[in-house]
């Protein structure tokens, strides 16, 4: 009897020795996709960061070429409006003198298509 209980207890020890194995192979498969995770969340995040910096940099590109365009759209309009202005300035006068001749200068003249009849 006392070897039957020996063999008992020596098989109930091996049992909790497996058990204590069992668990602390979850514990280190836990901890492993633990540190998995992480470690994929900081590779995730610097690569959102490399990604984002390059937006940046290809953004401030682009709308500083924009910008550009814009001031030298600007530019040119302002050069047009100031030739503008001074073509005016130099034919107004000629255009009014022209434009009061013809309306004040009224020459009395039959129409061609005017039929005499008597």
């Amino acid at each position: 009897m006392a070897s039957q209980s020996q063999g008992i207890h020596q098989l109930l020890q091996a049992e909790k020795r497996a058990k204590d194995k069992l668990e602390e192979a979850k514990r280190r498969k836990v901890k492993r996709l633990r540190q998995a995770k992480e470690e994929a969340m900081a590779e995730t995040d610097q690569y959102r960061m490399q990604r984002d910096e390059e937006f940046r940099q290809k953004q401030a590109k682009i709308m500083g070429s924009q910008s550009n365009v814009l001031e030298e759209i600007e530019v040119q309009t302002l050069g047009k409006i100031k030739e503008l202005n001074a073509s005016y300035s130099a034919s107004m006068e000629s255009v009014i003198n022209e434009l009061l001749s013809i309306v004040c200068d009224v020459k009395p003249e039959i129409h061609v298509n005017y039929r005499i009849t008597n």
